[in-house]
């Protein structure tokens, strides 16, 4: 099977954006249904549901996302465009990453940037190496259930992210 080509989604952010929440790139599931972390075997939803307090996972897309807005978390991915030909990030290839520092000087509020993965944080940590002072960069399990770490194990590291949305 060849690779083709695929693009992440535009940022879901507001300009009061305080947790900054990043991926690699939408998998075959996501891209299909035009939705983040749209395969149901994907913890994204429950975990995050955990940081902010609300049943996100229950939730229909669009309630995720105002949800979201209101708790003050944005979403987007570090790669524009690559190459892959099914939805692990281990075969992503020919990368073109977003201009995150760009993102972020658009951010005021942000006090935190979390990678959802290996890859993300890989590319998101080149970027970002210049960060200005005050906004924490956070390394986080990978929400995909190809990630065999349990719910459990995983949302212990993403509580942490309630430290950016404290008043």
């Amino acid at each position: 099977m060849s690779a083709v080509r695929h693009a992440s989604f535009a940022p879901h952010v507001a300009p009061d954006t305080r947790l900054l929440l990043l991926g690699s790139l939408p998998g075959a599931r996501s891209l299909a249904e035009q939705q983040y972390y749209a395969h149901p075997t994907n913890q994204f939803w429950r975990l995050l549901g955990e940081v902010i307090g609300q049943p996100l996972a229950a939730l229909p897309y669009d309630d995720r996302l105002a949800a979201l807005r209101a708790a003050r978390v944005g979403l987007w991915d570090v790669i524009r465009t690559a190459e892959r030909h099914t939805s692990s990030d281990s075969l992503i290839r020919e990368i073109e990453a977003h201009d995150l520092p760009a993102l972020v000087a658009t951010l005021p509020d942000l006090r935190m940037i979390a990678f959802n993965g290996g890859k993300a944080a890989a590319i998101g940590r080149r970027q970002l190496s210049a960060q200005p002072d005050g906004i924490t960069l956070v390394d986080l399990p990978s929400s995909s259930a190809a990630n065999t770490l349990g719910f459990a194990a995983k949302l212990e590291r993403w509580l942490r992210l309630r430290m950016a949305l404290a008043k």
